[in-house]
């Protein structure tokens, strides 16, 4: 397979050569045509070994794609490319992945929940690169000390990426890609500098970025189609309740809506349509719904008083354990009784 020479942003580093510290292989890098992504995905969420923490690297023809999961369930996905580092909504991302399975290669991963919240900040706030001295290893970290650096530092050599965690200077904590066997973090750091068997020089890059204490979950393409289903069928119950008024308003609150919660353009699309790409966190689909359910209803009662809690009643019957899960009758003033 032709691996790509594209470089990640901001770097000198090929984006093929990427490889990221893992606590347990898995799946060793092997050509993606060979493997049943969803029978990987199902094996991590349902198998009791793949219950960890951990990532799937997918390396893409000018792309890398991570596939993030908590305790064996998908939490989000992160991509790296030639023009930065971004979030990936998980339908598209997934999408992506089976067309381009006769291009890619694939590693499946266990890591730690802090190292994957890093990577996970690392695409969220755009990584400032750092100035490297490849002459003087030895002023790197002492560099940061002195400058009393708080973030997270990505060292990259020869594509072999590195994390570390500072606080006012001070080393606090890091996952590195290689074992310290015995080294100081200064003694592992310094040699990372030194040339290759071929005596080159390694491809050093540097960035720094804010560490994130969690790593947020994405909403499922389940959860949406979920809120999708209660949006509709609120806005169908509100109709045969208030012949001509129901309708009228669905849209137009959704649109309003729309200008606090961006994910109510997914969340309002009809169920036969599909709804535009979307990264959001379960909360944030429940605020959204919620939001809109109070303007909405809100709004009718000032046509046929005291609908609300019947339009709940019905409309909400079937999915009202996930709602009551999630605090969306709370954020309500009706109360729905069953």
């Amino acid at each position: 397979m032709r691996l790509s020479t594209a470089l990640l942003a901001d770097t000198p580093v090929r984006l093929s050569e990427l490889s990221f510290p893992r606590n347990r292989v898995f799946l060793d890098r092997t050509r993606l045509a060979w493997i049943h992504l969803d029978n990987l995905l199902h094996f991590a969420k349902a198998d009791r070994d793949g219950q960890v923490d951990g990532y799937v690297a997918v390396y893409l023809p000018d792309e890398v794609t991570l596939l993030l999961l908590r305790e064996g369930e998908l939490a989000t996905v992160i991509s790296y490319t030639e023009e930065g580092r971004t979030v990936r909504p998980i339908p598209s991302a997934l999408k992506h992945i089976r067309e381009e399975g006769e291009r890619g290669e694939l590693i499946y991963c266990g890591a730690p929940l802090e190292q994957l919240a890093w990577m996970y900040s690392g695409c969220v706030s755009p990584p400032k690169p750092r100035p490297v001295d490849a002459g003087q290893p030895a002023q790197f970290l002492p560099a940061l000390m002195h400058e009393e650096f708080t973030g997270v530092l990505e060292l990259i050599s020869n594509g072999r990426v590195n994390y570390m965690r500072f606080e006012g200077g001070v080393y606090r904590s890091g996952h590195f890609h290689d074992d310290l066997n015995n080294q100081t973090v200064q003694q592992y750091v310094q040699q990372l500098f030194r040339p290759g068997e071929d005596g080159n020089p390694p491809q050093i890059a540097a960035s720094a970025y804010p560490a994130a204490d969690k790593l947020p979950e994405q909403a499922s393409p389940a959860l949406l189609r979920t809120y999708r289903e209660i949006f509709w069928s609120i806005a169908n119950v509100a109709e045969s309740k208030a012949r001509g008024e129901g309708m009228k308003r669905v849209n137009r609150v959704r649109e309003l809506q729309s200008n606090v919660h961006t994910s109510l353009s997914a969340i309002g699309t009809p169920l036969e349509s599909e709804p535009p790409d979307l990264v959001a966190t379960p909360e944030d689909l429940m605020r959204a719904l919620s939001d809109w359910a109070l303007m909405f209803l809100e709004e009718l009662e000032t046509v046929k008083p005291e609908i609300a809690t019947l339009v709940l009643q019905q409309a909400t019957r079937d999915h009202r354990f996930v709602l009551q899960k999630a605090g969306f009758y709370d954020r309500l003033p009706w109360t729905v009784t069953w």
